[in-house]
């Protein structure tokens, strides 16, 4: 343009006026100034206008505006378009129409920009779908190209399922739609899921108008959850719940279906909006009960494997999506309150009896200690009266001992017959749980599915002994084991064998009180054999020794005087005789009362 308006003649020139040599015109300096001016193109700083390219080396573009000079674009602006010629016409942006060296500054990138910015937001506007390319992927999503500005792609955003593998996206030109623009900070939010769904929501509505339920359909598994999967049925979603995934007990629904597997399933319900739809998976299968072996019957074996266990029993299933409870009273003969996973756990294969079926209502009810003799049946052959064993400790009471002889066979051994000799306050004195004790079977209640035993009945009764070492009045030496309010509690060592004594029998000569651990000489005052009581005391020893002393001492004097008196007179001898008579009498009479 530039070339064509030097180049063409004028056609109003004073060729006379050349020739005198005049070389002004009839025009003002001041029209040919603005003749030019007007020959050129009109532009302010910082727009976006065309240009011609008129030449093109390695490192630069020249492009033509029209303005007083041409401006220079570094070649990399254009790397976009490898096919730029001589003669294209671009866009530019004026950076400066003239800079400290009259140079023009254009680019062509800026222009690229500015007009891809307005291109943006006039698609943001019309709601217009648009074409980008992705060039990779970034944290979240994808990086888009679009009119050459980079705009982001949202995971979310790219389709309506979810996406598990975002490099296969990378390389493509899709369309979008623009969502979201920030002015301020000129960033650019696509979608292309915006598509998507416009489409799907057309197909979404001719889908609900028709749904019924028991209607099936064909449907793509969308995601897995702990608690059911969504399918996916052409733009609608619904849920099949964990329980409606298959008749057995399903702990994983993704050991039950796949991600984007296809499936026919059958609408179970739906709400009166028709957003929450209910499928079921199970309910094209027939009932598995339907399926179970007519001939089964009461008291059959069956084997099962353990799917879920309780404290109060375990669920086995015996065929796919049939179960039958072994309740934990079934499990063993034994009448202890026990939690069924001491016997067994999910997972473990188990044969047992079936005791109740009931087909109409689809419960069954299983046992296994059936598979085993009840050892109560020939109770008396096995542990007869009078019969030794050893069994295991199970628990305690107050007044007695639990023990198990066997599994299903318990007994009882009471307090009073643990020892022969020693006061049990409590059985945990003397033993402890899951030790052996030896007993001796002493009575037997089939009927109530209990045994009396004892322990100490395993040895001689020592009383029978004891009736003649302590006799009453014999002294024995003893340890004082425990101090109570009423008396002490002596060890008569070394038999081993306990008795009592009261406070007034545990003062000692020197008048003060016996103590704990101290050791003393006792004398029995009373031995009763079938209470197994023995009565001490520490005070009558040295108190009969004194009655004792005094009995011996008194008549000696009386015969010694009778000795060394003279004798006087008959009167007075006979008075003395008489008295003396008199006194040994009443001593006499004293010692007989034990005085």
């Amino acid at each position: 343009m530039a070339e064509e308006l030097i180049n063409s003649p004028i056609a109003d020139f004073d060729w006379d006026a050349y020739e005198r040599g005049e070389s002004r015109s009839d025009k003002s300096h001041e029209e040919l100034e603005k003749t030019y001016d007007e020959s050129l193109g009109s532009f302010r700083d910082k727009e976006v206008t065309e240009g011609t390219v008129i030449s093109i080396n390695k490192r630069e573009v020249v492009v033509n505006i029209g303005a007083k000079s041409d401006g220079i674009i570094p070649l990399n602006e254009f790397r976009y378009n490898p096919d730029l010629k001589v003669g294209d016409t671009v866009e530019v942006f004026i950076e400066n129409q003239e800079d400290k060296k009259g140079q023009l500054i254009l680019s062509h990138r800026k222009a690229r920009m500015a007009k891809s910015w307005d291109r943006v937001n006039e698609a943001l506007d019309n709601n217009e779908v648009i074409k980008g390319f992705i060039k990779c992927r970034t944290k979240g999503g994808m990086i888009v190209d679009v009119f050459g500005i980079e705009a982001f792609l949202p995971g979310s955003q790219i389709d309506v399922k979810p996406i598990r593998d975002y490099d296969v996206f990378v390389g493509k030109t899709m369309e979008f739609k623009v969502v979201k623009i920030n002015q301020e900070y000129h960033n650019v939010v696509v979608s292309h899921k915006a598509l998507i769904e416009a489409e799907l929501e057309q197909q979404k509505r001719e889908i609900i108008s028709k749904l019924e339920k028991g209607q099936v359909l064909e449907g793509t598994v969308k995601n897995i959850t702990s608690y059911g999967v969504f399918i996916d049925l052409g733009g609608v979603d619904g849920l099949i719940h964990i329980t409606d995934l298959s008749w057995g007990r399903v702990n994983n629904p993704a050991d039950i279906v796949q991600p984007d597997q296809k499936l026919n399933v059958v609408i179970l319900d739906f709400d009166d909006e028709k957003k929450r739809i209910a499928l079921g998976l199970k309910q094209l299968q027939p009932h598995p009960w339907d399926r179970l072996d007519p001939n089964l019957k009461v008291g059959d074996r069956i084997k099962g494997r353990v799917v879920v266990m309780y404290d109060y029993g375990a669920f086995v299933e015996v065929a796919p999506g049939v179960e039958g409870l072994i309740h934990v009273s079934e499990m063993s003969w034994s009448q202890h309150l026990r939690s069924a996973q001491d016997f067994m756990k999910v997972g473990d294969e188990v044969e047992a009896q079936i005791l109740a079926l009931d087909r109409a209502d689809r419960k069954m009810s299983l046992g296994i200690k059936q598979l085993k003799a009840d050892p109560w049946a020939n109770i008396e052959e096995k542990y007869p009266v009078g019969s030794k064993h050893t069994a295991r400790v199970r628990n305690f009471t107050n007044f007695g001992v639990f023990v198990e002889l066997e599994e299903g066979v318990d007994g009882l051994i009471h307090i009073s017959d643990l020892s022969w000799t020693r006061k049990v306050k409590h059985p945990s004195e003397f033993t402890q749980n899951g030790a052996d004790i030896d007993v001796i079977v002493l009575e037997i209640d089939k009927e109530n599915r209990r045994l009396s035993l004892g322990h100490k009945q395993l040895e001689q009764n020592p009383w029978d002994v004891f009736e003649t070492i302590f006799t009453v009045g014999s002294v024995h030496q003893g340890v004082i084991t425990e101090m109570l309010e009423k008396g002490a509690v002596i060890n008569l060592q070394p038999y081993g064998v306990e008795g009592f004594a009261t406070p007034k029998h545990l003062v000692k000569q020197d008048g003060s009180q016996a103590q704990k651990d101290e050791t003393l000489d006792f004398k029995v005052i009373e031995f009763n054999k079938e209470a197994k009581r023995i009565i001490l005391s520490h005070s009558r020893i040295f108190e009969d020794e004194a009655k004792g002393e005094r009995s011996e001492r008194k008549p000696k004097r009386q015969s010694a005087k009778k000795a060394d008196e003279p004798i006087i007179a008959s009167t007075q001898v006979e008075r003395t005789t008489l008295g003396d008579i008199s006194e040994l009498a009443a001593l006499k009479e004293r010692l007989e009362k034990g005085e």
